[in-house]
């Protein structure tokens, strides 16, 4: 049992969204911070087949002059209950947790109904600084960080190769996202390949054999899910010519590496700097939303393939970000974050890599990925303007 560092809902009494991936701890936290709420799971086939009869048997549920929480699990199985939330919390004053593992259903079918009368919140896998003493770089690299994997590292792998299936079963499949459930398989894997990469839809859809417009459908129910993001491209007062295309990353780099297919033509130095680049990106994400730093995340590559891979940018300043697995960095290493400081000075520059202790060179600070994790949300508010 870990303690979270999502904090922001619990300064206020409003209502509020709670979205992560299936498996993040949302049911968890929810039930620690809150444990007077009234709680409904739609995982539940009993709860879930009466509110999908009739929503507003949700209303003879609440008990007379209730003036706790009322938590609404996995509200995306039915859309149509938001419209009963939106009666209660007008007619009553009622205060909702709203958590979901899906945000494609809400969005089409009413999530607006609660604008303004809700806040939204984000839960991602355990951080480095969360786990504390029990972080370990390597196996957060290899397993990844979510909680039921942290939590029994002996049934990791087995935990892995069941999470995507679960997706497939219970999102997929059962919402009616997409009719073919094999080709849907198939381009998991397929796009495991681009993971911290540019993203090419078009490759993707000639490896999996499938027209380029369902693909791109595909991609799009994996943000949905959010199982998956696309990192947008830096280009605010470009001088040199960057590129177009995002870069596509799945959230955790245990999901990563248990959807990425293996075999004696993938080295593990291959595999295994990509997991330590998707390790950084989901902990970049998870202390930006928990510390509210409102930081936008993006990466840099010009035409010429100059790239450093995270770029964070807001009214806290510039930081721009390389990521290296190795235990030494050459001069090499640092060209791109040199031609990132020339295009915009005001930047702050870092290398996260694997060595051990760390270094200063001008204006590049490198430090140890095993140290600078832990600490992230000190080093993020550190190195802000605020």
């Amino acid at each position: 049992m870990y303690k979270r560092s999502l904090k922001a809902p619990l300064r206020f009494k409003s209502s509020f969204f709670l979205f992560g991936p299936r498996g993040t701890g949302k049911t968890f936290w929810t039930k620690i911070n809150f444990p007077n709420a009234l709680f409904f799971d739609l995982l539940s086939m009993d709860t879930y087949l009466e509110f999908l009869q009739n929503p507003s048997s949700l209303a003879e549920k609440i008990p007379k002059g209730f003036d706790d929480w009322i938590v609404i699990d996995e509200i995306q199985k039915i859309p149509d209950l938001l419209n009963e939330v939106h009666r209660l919390i007008e007619s009553h004053g009622y205060r909702f947790i709203l958590t979901g593992s899906s945000a494609r259903s809400l969005r089409r079918k009413g999530v607006n109904l609660l604008a303004g009368r809700a806040h939204s919140y984000k839960m991602f896998p355990l951080t480095a600084c969360e786990l504390g003493s029990d972080f370990d770089l390597n196996k957060s690299i290899l397993i990844g960080n979510l909680p039921a994997v942290q939590e029994n590292k002996d049934a990791a792998l087995e935990y892995l190769r069941s999470y995507i299936g679960t997706y497939l079963r219970e999102e997929v499949l059962q919402e009616g996202l997409t009719r073919n459930i094999t080709s849907f398989a198939r381009f998991l894997e397929v796009a495991s390949f681009s993971q911290g990469s540019i993203l090419n839809v078009s490759e993707v859809a000639r490896e999996c054999k499938i027209e380029r417009k369902v693909v791109e459908n595909y991609f799009t129910i994996l943000e949905d899910l959010l199982i998956a993001t696309r990192l947008p491209v830096f280009t605010k007062k470009a001088k040199r010519k960057t590129v177009v295309h995002p870069k596509f990353y799945y959230f955790d780099a245990g999901v990563y590496q248990s959807i990425r297919p293996k075999g004696p033509l993938d080295t593990p130095e291959l595999i295994g700097g990509t997991a330590v680049e998707t390790l950084v990106y989901q902990e970049l994400c998870a202390v930006n939303e928990y510390e509210r730093l409102d930081f936008k995340i993006y990466f840099w590559r010009t035409v010429d393939q100059q790239e450093v891979d995270f770029i964070l940018y807001g009214e806290r300043g510039l930081i721009a970000i390389e990521v290296k697995s190795g235990k030494t960095i050459h001069p090499s290493n640092l060209t791109s974050l040199r031609l990132f400081k020339e295009e915009y000075p005001i930047a702050k520059l870092f290398v996260f890599y694997g060595g051990k202790e760390p270094i200063y060179r001008d204006d590049i600070t490198i430090l140890p990925l095993e140290t600078v994790l832990p600490n992230l949300p000190a080093f993020l508010k550190k190195h802000s303007v605020k």
